[in-house]
């Protein structure tokens, strides 16, 4: 089966908007409520807990999904690396491109597969 890629011009054709962050800032917070979630448009982000760098997210990666798909606060921070630029997709519009955009459903589907698979490793390694 071939995967759709996600084509992040869809964002754009819906108006999500965007947020313009300066190096350090921070997107969102450990235990924070999760209302939305980003795919960086240009820039990178780092993802950390307790101190630990979980993952840096570049042009085109998602993050803060999770707390939107369940429901649940921010299981980890998240600071701008560099000057950047996010896409902030509320629950609506998360709700509209599942239903609506099948490349976006993959592309957050392989990015959920290689945290756990990432994760998966580390544990396997301690």
């Amino acid at each position: 089966m071939t995967q759709e890629p996600f084509d992040i011009g869809c964002l754009v054709q819906r108006g999500v908007p965007r947020r313009r962050l300066d190096a350090g800032e921070r997107v969102f917070l450990e235990s924070a409520p999760g209302d939305c979630m980003y795919v960086v448009y240009s820039g990178a982000v780092e993802v950390i807990s307790f101190g630990d760098v979980l993952e840096q997210v570049g042009p085109g990666g998602m993050l803060g999904d999770l707390a939107l798909i369940d429901g649940g606060p921010r299981s980890a921070a998240a600071l701008a690396m560099e000057p950047t630029e996010v896409a902030v997709i509320d629950r609506v519009t998360f709700e509209a491109l599942v239903r609506e955009e099948p490349g976006f459903v993959f592309a957050l589907l392989r990015i959920m597969a290689e945290r756990i698979r990432r994760i998966a490793g580390a544990d396997a390694q301690t």
